[in-house]
């Protein structure tokens, strides 16, 4: 993959500033397009070896372009507080909005390769995150990103003489560090795990550009002509390609649903109820409290229909927890902000970190309910959002979080009922509004969508725990259990390496049943 960028490419002094004038014009041109469109965001990943010219090559678009609409991303070694959340989660969160050009010195591939050099991942290991990779790249493409990737490269003498002339110049010598001829020794290592992942990653919707770093003319211009290129043609698409999704299949032809073969008549009376309460709740407090839970976290996601009693059930889970470890995360519609970026990032930046709870009231499946029947986002985006909402699951299990989810189940009687009473309550009033009137006139379009997003997402990972809501308290007890005894089968999970993950969930006669949506 390097073999073109090894053939000694050179830019002549006069032809390069007689290109540099006109160039400059065309980027800040293009920029401002952007700026003033706010179509797309663009990300730039600057990756190579060193003395290569990355750092001269983000200081050059600076100068050539409108700084206060570039954002530069450095990342080295994680902080505290990134270690303590997914790996992605700082690059998640440092994504540039729409109308922005985001410079990433550092990226999501830095490690992987790092890792590999150091024998701490197997090539097997290494093919994976790649996948991962790609999935995450085609996410960002789809959300509309230009998504430019420089890999720089030298040869190994020409990296040698790189770092010598760095070095002999007072005004560059600092630059130069006995970690970085320590890096030349692994040279070999670095074009093994490097080109092997760049083969993997070198995808039609986020390519590699690699450049021969030799010559600073050269690779000042090469980039950036690409860039311009890029941005000119990517403002003047009038649409956004989407990958080809297959449609929604059916096979519910007899109508029977997992819905539908719920069993809403399931209550609890009252003795029952607060005695049942009690015991979840202070199981809970005491998983929240195992040594064993500071090195996890716990997200829990509430979905349901109007009125299903979501808040109730999150305050019954808040009283047994410390107030200064959990944060409810209440989800409306997305700010102009949040609009800004992938759907997802205003989920991403709320994950909570080792030892935390997050309870999203609303969550990351509005993509594929209320976005989906209400025809705020394409088909395309929604079908897409399946397979990305599983990618996101699973990288939050893999870093140690654990995903409990519910989806509370309520009769079209029942929500009327609940309706109408909050109307007469002072204190409830405000939670009954002209919306949800018009939601009950697509129940069915509702209640297919929540099918549609069990089948595809209830994972081994992150399965979907259906609750019968038309009694509260029946509802209520079996979340608080349901989440007891998940927690508690992740932590034995940890503590015995090899033994299943299943988590346990209820059936209708509320005793322990096999893992699935119930």
């Amino acid at each position: 993959m390097f073999e073109s960028a090894e053939i000694g490419h050179r830019i002549d002094k006069a032809t390069y500033r007689e290109a540099v004038p006109a160039l400059r014009a065309a980027l800040q041109q293009a920029q401002v397009a952007l700026q003033e469109k706010k179509k797309f965001p663009v990300v730039v990943l600057v990756s190579g070896q060193d003395g290569a010219g990355k750092g001269e090559t983000i200081n050059l678009l600076y100068e050539w372009m409108d700084p206060r609409f570039l954002t530069t991303l450095a990342f080295s070694a994680p902080s505290d507080e990134e270690r303590e959340r997914p790996p992605m989660w700082r690059f998640w969160r440092s994504l540039p909005p729409k109308g922005r050009v985001g410079i990433f010195a550092g990226s999501w591939y830095s490690d992987p390769i790092r890792q590999r050099i150091l024998d701490e991942i197997s090539l097997k290991e290494l093919d994976a995150q790649a996948d991962q990779i790609n999935r995450f790249e085609a996410m960002l493409v789809n959300e509309g990103a230009l998504v430019l990737k420089f890999w720089f490269h030298l040869t190994q003498k020409g990296q040698i003489k790189r770092l010598k002339a760095l070095e002999k110049d007072p005004r560059t010598a600092w630059r130069v560090t006995q970690w970085n001829w320590d890096r030349v020794k692994t040279y070999d290592k670095l074009q093994n795990a490097a080109g092997h992942l760049l083969r993997l990653t070198n995808t039609p919707w986020a390519p590699w550009v690699v450049i021969e770093g030799e010559d600073d003319r050269y690779r000042s211009l090469t980039v950036g002509q690409i860039v311009l290129q890029a941005l000119q043609k990517k403002l003047e698409a009038n649409d956004t390609p989407g990958f080809p999704v297959a449609p929604m299949v059916r096979v519910d032809t007899d109508h029977r649903t997992v819905l539908s073969e719920m069993d809403l008549s399931l209550s609890l009376n009252e003795k029952h109820y607060e005695t049942e309460l009690a015991q979840w709740q202070a199981r809970l407090a005491e998983l929240v409290r195992d040594p064993r839970f500071q090195n996890r976290a716990l997200v829990c996601a509430f979905e349901g229909a109007d009125a299903a009693g979501k808040g109730g059930a999150i305050r019954r889970i808040g009283a047994a927890l410390d107030a200064r470890q959990y944060q409810v995360i209440p989800v409306a519609a997305p700010t102009e902000e949040e609009r800004a970026q992938p759907y997802l990032w205003r989920f991403w930046r709320h994950l909570p970190r080792k030892g935390r709870v997050a309870i999203f009231d609303r969550t990351w499946y509005g993509r594929v309910l209320v976005e989906r029947v209400e025809g705020f986002c394409s088909e395309n985006d929604w079908l897409r959002a399946y397979t990305e909402i599983n990618d996101f699951e699973h990288e939050l299990a893999d870093s140690g979080v654990m995903v409990v989810k519910f989806w509370l189940q309520i009769s079209q009687e029942e929500q009327l009922a609940r309706f109408k009473a909050r109307e007469q309550v002072a204190f409830k009033r405000f939670k009954i509004t002209q919306e949800d009137w018009r939601n009950r006139e697509k129940w069915d379009a509702y209640q297919q969508a929540v099918c549609d997003m069990v089948a595809r997402t209830s994972t081994g990972n992150a399965p979907w725990t259906l609750v019968e809501a038309n009694d509260k308290n029946h509802a209520r007890v079996k979340i608080l259990r349901t989440l007891c005894e998940r927690i508690e089968d992740e932590l034995d999970k940890h503590k015995k390496p090899g033994a299943k993950g299943a988590s346990k969930k209820s059936d209708k006669s509320g005793k322990p049943s096999s893992p699935g949506p119930k």
